[in-house]
């Protein structure tokens, strides 16, 4: 990577404020407790992470509690070096749909209905010390005037313009969250640089690109590298087509990177005005709800607020200009998140690898058992970005594969899928593909939801994991599919390790870190195995992992896996009973559970982590 300062240059104040701080002792609670919705009564879980002693890693590492009883963190950053750094944690605020995660309700009597600085569902930024201690913070948080993040959130990327050597602090937020979840609408997400005063008391939050798309997938995660930054920006819908599951078909349309020509296809969605199920509006891709425009040509950035704005998209823009020179680097993706430059010396040599979170069986076009990806994310010699195949390819198969054919009946309230009959062809949305697709690098399982991802670095190096290897963040699925094997792969992070020097395309992908309730085993070469259950933690009642959104090796070698915390689904995996309400669904965020893991390296000569009681 280019060097954007100088080798001898001080660090930001930001860098220098961090760096002098105190590190006053905080107490770390290992009892368990029930913790609340504070908005939705009833609606509690466990949480207890413990130091991870339910989590089984490979021989040769150990988990640990960095920081507990956060509000859904969804990134962290680092400044400093391995013997002093500080961690910046982003917490997301809302972003998931249900009546209960809402910032506009008192959270006590008395309490202020939208801007406390105490409330867990507005997005903030917290600053802790190596040992962990939180030291800043919350910093950011929105306030009446409109200064700080932007109330509903997400608030999902966060990244120092010259990673350990600070600089520049970017980051992402929107205001609409997946589904029609609470916000002011489209077009809100934006590309921040947060400054940070000396006395690390305040935060101002300047937007660098405001009216980005936002729709079921606002602008996620943001790296930078020579002077550019670079986000992963998702798409509109769910497979390509404005529907009921798109904010009851308010949200905005899927916008193109370059021109294209739909096919002929029209797609059903149960009219939202009537109690009629026989009522069905039509509606083309690439348009708003009910818009129909059969063998139409869309422009690129068709809807978009500034050219160069595109959806399902990886774009960048330089830092000294960046809302006049956005572009995209590759497109045809369905929901971009996380994004890492590989180090030059990889198999990769410097590409950008990206992971892609698949398709759902909901809305007016849904898709079954559709993997998620890991990609390279290129931009042609000539500026043209690359193709990926999506909405009308999904992996390495066309659409009209009967795989992916839908196995769920639709329902008018577009919770599944609208008006579409089980078992019909998945058709194309396109008339045919604006330039020939690119495929992905490897595929991963249905709803694993993989998010967040890091390039191991050599001090990491140990066992299974070899040189060059990635570790994956996998949230898990929300509880609207049946699992997607047994045992369920999500909720855990994964290792990918390029088997050759010369020849990125050659992988192979192992669970790496995953909750045990059950005996703890592990293969002959070091690979973790469980006799037992492999679920989320809350629902099984461990001290481990709920949901992972990022990982990212700070300076002192170590992987800081960022856990959102618990979130109750509709899946009922949780003792037989998803709600005590009813009303409360589709989803409950649970403030208070978010987690913040530290992997690393040991050489007790035992190499298990946290198995003093197994039997091996």
């Amino acid at each position: 990577m280019k060097q954007l300062i100088a080798p001898k240059q001080k660090l930001s104040s930001i860098a220098v404020a961090l760096a002098l701080a105190g590190m006053a002792a905080v107490p770390l609670s290992a009892q368990a407790q029930i913790v609340n919705n504070p908005v939705c009564a009833g609606e509690g879980v466990f949480y207890n992470p413990g130091n991870g002693e339910d989590v089984v890693l490979p021989r040769g590492f150990k988990i640990e509690v960095f920081a507990r009883g956060l509000n859904f963190p969804t990134d962290v950053a680092f400044v400093g070096d391995k013997k002093n750094f500080k961690v910046l944690v982003l917490e997301s605020g809302t972003g998931l749909p249900g009546r209960c995660n809402t910032n506009t309700l008192s959270l006590t009597p008395g309490a202020p209905r939208v801007f406390s600085p105490t409330n867990p569902f507005m997005p903030d930024l917290l600053i802790f010390d190596s040992s962990g201690h939180k030291i800043a913070g919350p910093l950011g948080k929105p306030t009446p005037a409109g200064a700080g993040f932007q109330p509903d959130g997400p608030a999902i990327g966060l990244s120092f313009e010259n990673d350990f050597k600070g600089g520049r602090l970017f980051a992402t937020d929107s205001n609409q969250g997946a589904r029609g979840a609470p916000g002011s609408g489209n077009n809100t997400s934006r590309m921040l640089e947060v400054k940070i005063n000396g006395s690390m008391t305040s935060a101002q939050i300047v937007t660098l690109i405001a009216g980005l798309p936002t729709g079921d997938h606002p602008t996620e995660q943001v790296v930078v590298k020579d002077g550019w930054l670079y986000w992963s920006q998702g798409s509109a819908t769910n497979s390509g087509v404005t529907g009921l599951d798109n904010g009851a078909g308010g949200n905005q349309h899927e916008i193109p990177c370059e021109d294209i020509k739909l096919s002929n296809n029209l797609f059903p969605s149960a009219n939202p005005a009537t109690a009629n199920p026989t009522d069905i509006v039509l509606t083309s891709g690439y348009s708003n709800f009910g818009v129909q425009r059969p063998g139409a040509t869309v422009q690129a950035f068709e809807g978009a607020t500034r050219r160069g704005m595109c959806t399902g998209a990886i774009l960048r823009a330089r830092i000294s200009d960046p809302a006049g020179t956005i572009e995209p680097v590759a497109w045809g993706f369905r929901n971009p998140y996380g994004l890492r430059f590989s180090p030059e010396d990889h198999p990769l040599k410097g590409q950008l690898f990206v992971s892609e979170n698949g398709e759902d069986e909901r809305g007016a076009r849904p898709v079954a058992n559709a993997p998620d990806r890991l990609v390279i994310a290129r931009q042609g010699a000539n500026g043209r970005p690359e193709y990926h195949g999506w909405p009308d390819r999904f992996g390495f198969l066309d659409s009209t594969q009967s795989v992916f054919n839908p196995q769920t009946a639709g329902d008018a309230a577009g919770t599944v899928a609208e008006n579409q009959v089980k078992g019909q062809t998945v058709r194309h949305v396109l008339a045919y593909p604006p330039q020939q697709p690119v495929a992905p690098l490897a595929l991963e399982p249905e709803d694993v939801a993989a998010v967040g991802l890091d390039f191991v670095p050599d001090s990491f190096v140990h066992g299974v994991v070899k040189k060059g290897a990635v570790l994956v963040s996998r949230e898990g699925d929300f509880g609207f599919a049946a699992a997607n094997g047994n045992p369920e792969a999500g909720h855990d992070v994964e290792l990918v390790n390029f088997t050759k020097a010369d020849n990125p395309n050659e992988l192979t992908l192992t669970r790496f870190a995953f909750n045990c309730k059950g005996q703890k085993a592990w293969d002959p070469d070091g690979t973790p195995r469980c006799n037992g259950e492999t679920e989320q933690a809350f629902v099984s009642q461990v001290r481990g992992i709920n949901r992972p959104t990022t990982i990212r090796f700070g300076p002192d070698g170590a992987a800081y896996l960022v856990d959102y915390g618990a979130v109750r689904d509709p899946g009922g995996s949780d003792e037989g009973s998803a709600f005590q309400n009813p009303k409360d669904a589709p989803l409950v965020q649970i403030p208070g559970t978010g987690t913040i893991w530290r992997i690393s390296r040991i050489d007790d000569g035992r190499g298990h982590g946290h198995d003093d009681d197994d039997d091996d």
